[in-house]
């Protein structure tokens, strides 16, 4: 019939997925360990604490929103006081924030937090705004001053009550009041504080419009380099004159200012997918020059209080990984997770597909080898009979190993060996005719 199977196939067939057990369990092994090991696909929403609205932080953030949102990832932007409440957010799994801005100097790297560093950012010097006929520069002439050092929370705050008390300025020295960012500098534009300090970029709004105000004035710090050694994570900066605007020449004279720096604090367990990409959009918001820096400075791998994430430094020494330079981002994510799983497969399989062709001839050979045993003990017992009564036996087994032998399919590759078996069968069979009763050796 047409529908007839072609002899040894099944049975091939078979023996070859038998075979390929080996293979086929140790790739299921491999994909087991790698899909248990790798990191799932990353979310496609980030949280990110800012700062108030009005403020440098919120205003970066939105620039970050917009990056990401052409790379297919939604920035969700969280409003706070400042650097402060965002590092207690990070700290609190409970707040869902994934990254945030935070200030050096607020705190330093505990084994206990699970946080860690993407970069610094720009500087953040320490302005101090005064309305004054005297020129001050230092901290201990506000004395008797109201000043304003920024809401509870705010970085801001947190560094205008640690230089005050450096200057040992206690509250009932000055009056304080918590007024931050642009209600600070509304408040010492219409005369209701004496004086200001703020923690911001100077992109910052109301630094812009502080610093042209003819009646405000800027603090030049006499001693900068002393903050910067007493508290390692301050530099000192110059601003050069005219740097802020060339036309009306602001600032009007060269000032000596110090900062710490504005970092990208996240959770240690943020996506590395994430974690580059919001680095690719801190290149683009961050790597132009300003008063304090010159092109390309930042982003940059210090001053952070926490360590470096792994990723962001991988970022640094040798910039976006290679397939986010050429593809979209969630094609280059989803490309990356295929190679990571199929280049250990292949690295396993490979090998053990060369041993392959070894292990099927073995099994088909077995048989084979079973049939040889079989007229082995058959030749040994006939031999070991002293006379011929049981020899007829013996052919009978001996058709029998024959029968079994040839109603056994086998791949055509291996037929020669099947013809040899029955060349030695029929050898024995020689061998037992001959000693069978009336038969003569020749």
């Amino acid at each position: 019939m047409w529908l007839r199977r072609v002899p040894g196939e099944a049975v091939s067939t078979r023996d070859l997925l038998i075979a390929a057990l080996p293979i086929l369990a140790a790739v299921a092994l491999c994909v087991w360990i790698m899909l248990h090991f790798a990191r799932p696909l990353p979310p496609d929403t980030i949280v990110l604490s800012t700062g108030t609205t009005d403020g440098a932080y919120h205003a970066f953030a939105l620039r970050y929103k917009a990056l990401l949102e052409q790379r297919g990832v939604r920035l969700e932007l969280r409003s706070s006081s400042g650097a402060l409440e965002n590092l207690q957010r990070l700290k609190d799994p409970a707040q869902d924030v994934d990254v945030a801005f935070v200030q050096t100097g607020l705190a330093k790297a505990d084994e206990n937090d699970p946080l860690v560093s993407l970069g610094s950012l720009f500087h953040e010097p320490v302005w101090v705004f005064y309305r004054s006929e005297a020129t001050l520069d230092r901290l201990i002439q506000l004395v008797s001053m109201h000043v304003a050092v920024g809401p509870a929370g705010s970085g801001t705050r947190a560094l205008a009550d640690m230089l005050l008390a450096a200057n040992q300025l206690s509250p009932d020295m000055l009056t304080l009041s918590p007024l931050g960012g642009e209600q600070a500098g509304d408040a010492l534009l219409a005369g209701r504080l004496d004086a200001a300090i703020f923690v911001a970029a100077p992109e910052s709004t109301v630094i812009q419009k502080l610093i042209q105000n003819p009646d405000i004035k800027l603090m030049s710090f006499a001693i900068a380099d002393a903050y910067s050694r007493r508290f390692p994570f301050l530099t000192a900066l110059t601003l050069p004159q005219g740097s802020m605007d060339l036309v009306h020449e602001y600032p009007r004279q060269n000032t000596q200012l110090f900062a710490p720096t504005a970092t990208l604090v996240a959770r240690d367990d943020m996506h590395p997918a994430l974690i580059n990409l919001l680095l690719q959009a801190a290149t683009e918001v961050h790597n132009g020059a300003g008063p304090f820096h010159r092109a390309r400075e930042f982003p940059a791998p210090r001053d952070g209080d926490y360590p470096l994430a792994s990723e962001a430094l991988r970022y640094y020494k040798s910039g976006p990984p290679f397939l986010q330079r050429y593809l979209p981002f969630w094609a280059a994510v989803l490309v990356d997770r295929l190679i990571f799983l199929i280049l250990p497969i292949f690295a396993i399989a490979l090998p053990m597909m060369r041993v392959m062709p070894s292990i099927y001839a073995w099994r088909i050979r077995r048989r084979i080898y079973r049939w040889y045993g079989e007229l082995k003990f058959l030749e040994q017992e006939m031999r070991a009979c002293e006379d011929g009564q049981n020899l007829a036996g013996f052919l009978e087994r001996l058709d029998s190993i024959e029968d079994r032998a040839f109603r056994r399919s086998l791949p055509l590759a291996f037929q020669n060996e099947m013809y040899t078996l029955r060349e030695h069968i029929a050898l024995v069979r020689t061998v037992i005719a001959k000693r069978m009763p009336g038969q003569t050796t020749g």
